[in-house]
């Protein structure tokens, strides 16, 4: 890919992830946007990319860029959105969207006025055996849905030393577990299954409600040693929420940040009316499919074994494993595609801005849900 050129505002750990995906797409990088001048020069150079921009009005005026990626904060990604469209760049956004969901629908009108395409890095449906098991459910293999669980554990705030500017409200939101990586999991059980949530009650918790605040920078999966202040934590570090999908299909997630020696382990099962599939994303090359009156299997990533419409995100041969790195190629892979061939009118394959609208009045619902103690219906 040539034709369409692309930048990228931010320059921690999920940035870069995106700078090596566009990479490997072969489409052009013209310059990074980070949070400060050092920062930004910083990344340029390391990354070897031509331009260190020095605003977001300069990226956005610059007409050599098409394509930019947001993996900023959340609490900055309406403003850059917004001035990225007015600008004529089609945009891909980091999760969440924006703060909330007046934000998110704001922006999905500003993007359809402006004729400009907006992705969500809802990403990890794009693990090649999560193409091959929608494919699988949607064919009927297993029959249908009936439930669903799982969840996504991790433990790197684990200590009340453990920092990320998500802790803080005004940073991230007022939902932190649920929004941060609950999101993924929602999304890709949705996506799954073809159900959207229509009812959800929550239970969420602060497990560590004093934590301490290094008086440095700090980044992302990062540990630091130096001075630290306590703060008062407000937001999510664990949360259960049972959910009522359409057509019956009932289900459960539960989502930590300080669940020790889970690094970023998502996990998924769908009982249908005619077997299972299960997946774990730390096994990612293999997917359980349970039977009840014959042997359980499990299939191997491999594109020769899948059907025909996931083997395409399959992108090397059976036994060559493919991982976290490749659910961006895939997902990026998509997103260009469709703004090349400018066909807008069609219904894309990717997650766009109303997919992290649909995420965003999920969040909403849930955290009524947790304060109020009652079953929330989803609008």
């Amino acid at each position: 890919m040539t034709e369409l050129r692309s930048a990228l505002i931010g320059a921690g750990f999920v940035g870069r992830a995106h700078i090596d995906a566009i990479r490997r797409l072969g489409v052009p990088i013209t310059g990074v946007l980070g949070s400060s001048a050092q920062r930004t020069e910083e990344t340029r150079a390391s990354l070897g990319l031509p331009r260190a921009y020095a605003s977001l009005q300069q990226l956005a005026a610059d007409p050599d860029v098409h394509v930019v990626h947001v993996c900023t904060p959340n609490h900055l990604h309406f403003e850059q959105v917004s001035t990225l469209l007015r600008a004529g760049k089609h945009v891909m956004c980091e999760k969440p969207l924006a703060m909330d969901t007046k934000q998110s629908a704001a922006l999905i009108e500003l993007a359809r006025t402006l004729g400009r395409v907006g992705g969500v890095t809802y990403n990890l449906r794009y693990y090649p055996l999560c193409q091959e098991a929608r494919s699988l459910i949607a064919s009927g293999a297993i029959g249908e849905p009936r439930l669903v669980c799982g969840g996504f554990l991790q433990d790197w705030l684990f200590y009340p030393t453990d920092w990320n500017w998500r802790l803080e409200t005004q940073l991230g939101g007022d939902l932190r577990a649920v929004s941060d990586i609950g999101t993924h999991w929602l999304d890709l059980t949705t996506w799954l299954t073809g159900r959207r949530v229509q009812e959800v009650c929550a239970d969420l918790a602060t497990v560590i409600p004093v934590r301490q605040r290094p008086r440095g920078r700090m980044e992302t999966f990062k540990s630091t040693a130096g001075a630290t202040d306590p703060v008062s934590i407000a937001t999510d570090d664990y949360a259960s929420v049972l959910l009522h999908f359409e057509g019956g299909l009932r289900g459960v997630m539960t989502v930590s940040q300080v669940s020790a020696g889970h690094k970023a382990m998502l996990e998924f099962e769908i009982n249908g009316s005619e077997g299972s599939l299960a997946f774990n994303s730390e096994s990612p090359n293999e997917l359980w499919i349970g039977r009840r009156n014959e042997a359980n299997r499990i299939l191997l990533k491999d594109p020769s074994l899948m059907r025909a419409d996931s083997r395409t995100y399959s992108n090397y041969p059976g036994g060559h494993a493919e991982g976290y790195p490749d659910t961006f190629f895939n997902l990026f892979r998509d997103f260009y595609s469709y703004i090349q061939k400018g066909e807008f009118s069609l219904a894309p394959s990717f997650p766009t801005f109303q997919t992290g609208h649909d995420e965003l009045v999920l969040c909403e619902a849930i955290g009524q849900s947790a304060r109020n103690r009652l079953w929330v219906r989803v609008d």
